[in-house]
């Protein structure tokens, strides 16, 4: 008699399993959504323009040789974009409000994008370059600020 009960439990609880869960008729939610929400970007990303209409930054990214090059400065950038403000090793404040974005490439080479944050909360790429050297280079830095107050004069 009891091998019987605990015999017609065991077929009820697989008969309720079987129905909800195989046959589809399962209510409950999963526990972790498949589709993850999308990320917004915290700050928008836009290339300085010079008077002339050229893009410093856009072009110098054309012209690097290497694909992967490319992508993966893309990449970090687009980091940037999805979390500022983002401490070290990925980005680093240098002086007067620019930035810079930190990318290590093939054949131990380190690419820096210089960039600032304007009155519109965008992040505007002043200058790209590849390091050389262990301290950013003065006239790097001297071109991104000559960049960004030509950009900031464009903005008022």
């Amino acid at each position: 008699m009891l091998v019987d009960r605990l015999m017609w439990r065991a077929v009820s609880v697989y008969h309720t399993w079987y129905i909800r869960v195989v046959a589809g008729h399962y209510t409950q939610k999963p526990l972790s959504d498949p589709k993850p929400a999308k990320q917004s970007k915290r700050i928008p990303v836009i290339f300085f323009r010079s008077e002339a209409g050229g893009e410093p930054v856009r072009d110098w990214l054309r012209s690097l040789p290497s694909p992967d090059d490319r992508k993966r400065i893309g990449e970090d950038i687009k980091t940037v974009e999805f979390g500022f403000p983002l401490g070290m090793p990925l980005c680093r404040k240098l002086e007067d409000g620019i930035y810079e974005v930190r990318t290590d490439l093939s054949n131990n080479r380190i690419a820096r994008i210089l960039f600032y944050v304007d009155k519109k909360s965008r992040m505007v790429l002043l200058h790209g370059f590849i390091k050389k050297t262990r301290k950013t280079p003065g006239g790097e830095l001297k071109l991104a600020r000559s960049s960004k107050s030509r950009h900031e004069r464009g903005l008022q």
